[in-house]
């Protein structure tokens, strides 16, 4: 139970930081795009923000996952 923890915690913090870095990152970028969903279109948003919560989204899937189902 202990290790499930820190594993959450570490997931939690690891992951907020590379928020926030994002943010500082995407505050210059001048190239946006629509995300195409299947119902309609969201707003332009960066590129770069759309790649970033991407990976974010990917990383904490990833960890949460285990090796035994």
């Amino acid at each position: 139970m202990l290790v499930l923890f820190k594993k959450l915690l570490f997931t939690i913090t690891l992951n907020s930081a590379l928020f926030l870095l994002l943010f500082i990152g995407i505050q210059n970028s001048s190239n946006t795009s629509k995300v195409n969903l299947i119902i309609e279109e969201t707003v332009k948003l960066p590129i770069s923000f759309i790649l970033g919560m991407s990976f974010i989204t990917g990383s904490i899937s990833g960890c949460l996952l285990t090796k035994k189902f």
